[in-house]
């Protein structure tokens, strides 16, 4: 268990991809219940706004990916959808993350696999999601440009990532919730001393919903939208594959 007076690695780098892989392995057995906890089981709605944004429709029988893909949640939604009769690979490098995803549904694919160097040939997925992970990447242009090598033309790609209400009073409010209540929360039921610290540091370091969409823009992606949920907890990125 780390040190909770460890500096954590926000800005990037092989010591932040160590943490990460570190951290998610411990807190991999309360992962699921402690999303439904921290955001009020909110984090399954998000997810599935995020499925209708990706357009599966035009391709049901497809290849999907779900990229930093943890406990395959946001794969498992896509798997779900009634007419939905293709597969959903989840990619993530925390293998057990993955284990403990595989049951929840037989279209769902678990790959052991790094974000930044992905083991699929150019133009493989009819389209791609990333719950909460490019936060977590190491390199954050290196992972939208492998995902936009590993997407087909024409392919959507949706994001849901944290970040911080424009509201100042709100603002206030949340970075209350996030900096003194969440992380208390998270280190009860995980018993891990800094994993909920990581998320509100990695938010407050982790570019805005603008530059997110201005770095999409640059690797790869057009059309490029966004969408601010409950005030700006959490925003959703669209971008449709050059």
């Amino acid at each position: 268990m780390l040190a909770s007076d460890r500096k954590l690695p926000v800005s990037g780098g092989p010591e932040k991809r160590a943490y990460v892989r570190e951290m998610f392995t411990a807190i991999a057995p309360t992962y699921d219940r402690l999303n439904r906890i921290i955001s009020l089981r909110l984090d399954q709605r998000w997810r599935r706004y995020g499925v209708q944004r990706l357009g599966w429709e035009r391709a049901p029988e497809g290849m999907y990916l779900d990229l930093c893909a943890g406990t395959l949640d946001f794969g498992a939604t896509l798997a779900r959808q009634p007419g939905f009769q293709g597969r959903v690979v989840g990619a993530d490098f925390v293998q057990r993350m993955l284990r403990l995803g595989r049951g929840k549904s037989p279209r769902l694919a678990p790959v052991n696999a790094d974000a930044l160097s992905l083991p699929f040939s150019d133009r493989t997925f009819d389209g791609a999601m990333v719950g909460w992970g490019v936060r977590n990447l190491m390199d954050l242009d290196a992972g939208l440009r492998e995902a936009a090598r590993v997407l087909k033309p024409g392919a959507r790609l949706v994001i849901l990532e944290m970040t911080l209400p424009p509201n100042p009073r709100l603002r206030r409010v949340y970075q209350f919730y996030f900096r003194r209540i969440l992380p208390w929360i998270g280190r009860v039921i995980s018993k891990h001393t800094t994993a909920y610290t990581w998320l509100p540091e990695s938010t407050q370091a982790f570019p805005g919903p603008d530059e997110l969409q201005r770095r999409m823009e640059r690797e790869g992606f057009s059309d490029v939208s966004y969408q601010l949920l409950l005030g700006g907890v959490t925003a959703l990125h669209v971008g449709t594959r050059a």
